[in-house]
């Protein structure tokens, strides 16, 4: 017999709704670092009741893009280097173990899953402006879905789901380095390089290609948030 609340079972949906909107929302600097996240007003923007709002809030803690306190209540947690540098580093460690996983253990299926989120991102980029590509809300998903798809065939479903958490964090300071910067970083031949090195199981190039991948992000963010720093200074 399931042991879990009525009430817990019957706030599900809405609790998954609200998470899902709100992290979109922060990931996409939509609300910005630092904004105190009132219960109340979430509620009323959202049409939502207090409890599911205070449990997505609680969640977005747990993923780290929100920040909790008993006295303070909650709000978007600040971006800084740091962060991302932290970020970073558990990025490489965790996607190279699994992308290695993936190309010991995917099959055909991978292949194709690979193949086809590849080609729905360069898609995307076809149809792109000459402005930052991390701002295009549809480059993104695709983004997203081709660094999953590289992922999918590691064994660990704890693996693959902190991965995904940690890429979803990057992807609020991409975006935010995106609103900031003059520069732009083309990034397509270097997903063309690393699919091709992933389903041609060539670990070792694949591994390099991920690690230099993920850290030129890095270096990119880390100096839009130097060149903000300053400007606001």
């Amino acid at each position: 017999m399931d042991s879990t609340p009525a009430s817990n079972n019957s706030n599900s949906p809405l609790i998954d709704v609200a998470f899902a909107r709100m992290k979109t929302s922060i990931i996409r600097c939509e609300l910005a670092p630092g904004t105190r996240l009132k219960v109340e007003s979430l509620s009323k923007a959202y049409g939502l009741s207090s409890s599911p709002i205070r449990e997505a809030l609680n969640r977005l803690a747990q993923d780290g893009i929100v920040k909790a306190t008993e006295n303070r209540g909650f709000w978007v947690a600040p971006i800084t280097a740091d962060d991302f540098k932290d970020i970073t580093r558990l990025r490489v460690l965790l996607e190279h173990e699994a992308l290695m996983d993936s190309i010991e253990h995917g099959g055909e299926d991978w292949e194709v899953a690979v193949l086809t989120a590849f080609h729905r991102l360069s898609l995307a980029e076809k149809k792109l402006g000459p402005g930052p590509v991390a701002l295009d809300d549809d480059w993104s998903e695709r983004h997203r879905a081709y660094h999953m798809a590289l992922l999918s065939a590691t064994p660990s479903a704890l693996l693959s789901s902190m991965a995904g958490s940690l890429f979803d964090r990057a992807e609020r300071y991409r975006r935010y380095s995106a609103l900031h910067r003059t520069q732009e970083r083309h990034k397509g031949s270097e997903h063309e390089a690393l699919m091709k090195a992933a389903i041609g199981r060539e670990k070792e190039k694949a591994g390099r290609l991920l690690r230099k991948h993920i850290e030129g992000t890095l270096s990119r963010v880390v100096s839009a948030l130097e060149q903000q720093l300053a400007a606001v200074q």
